[in-house]
């Protein structure tokens, strides 16, 4: 009888124990920090690639694809600018694509809406004659959250060089 009461106790604790915890673990504003940066990350991600990804017989479709991808004065400079550009692209016959190598958030601010991210891209340039050039960079992208999610509002080459030491 003793062994019994003893083990209903135990469970009963256990049982509460754990409610406890799964109730902290939803209500953790940890899991909603890193949801939020996940979404960001892939999203920043994704926009970069876009802004990479351009093919002279597909340019409308491409250039769609970058003015979905941004908002403020960068969305403002590639409209102004689109078609100057598909200009070039028609005339240069070229194919470039991006491939994401890595990324990461390097700011997130959700009161505000804001977030940064680094980007390391392999692009790959073909024109119609020659061998195709691939280069690696890095990439630095401002992101701002729009009713439609976040989207890139600055974009440009990380600092390269040595730190100070």
């Amino acid at each position: 009888m003793l062994a019994a009461l003893v083990l209903a106790l135990c469970a009963a604790g256990a049982a509460g124990w754990g409610g406890w915890q799964r109730y902290q673990a939803a209500n953790d504003d940890s899991a909603s920090f890193a949801q939020a940066r996940d979404d960001a990350l892939a999203a920043g991600e994704q926009a970069v690639q876009n802004m990479n990804t351009l093919d002279h017989k597909t340019l409308e479709q491409g250039l769609d694809s970058w003015e979905q991808s941004t908002t403020g004065d960068l969305h403002r400079q590639l409209v102004d600018g689109r078609d100057a550009f598909a200009r070039q692209i028609t005339e240069a016959k070229t194919v470039s694509t991006a491939k994401v190598l890595s990324g990461a958030v390097t700011e997130l601010d959700e009161r505000a809406g804001r977030a940064g991210v680094m980007v390391a891209l392999r692009v790959t340039v073909t024109a119609p004659a020659g061998e195709p050039a691939v280069k690696e960079s890095r990439l630095i992208g401002s992101l701002t959250r729009t009713s439609e999610g976040w989207k890139l509002s600055a974009l440009g080459q990380a600092p390269v060089g040595a730190t100070a030491g």
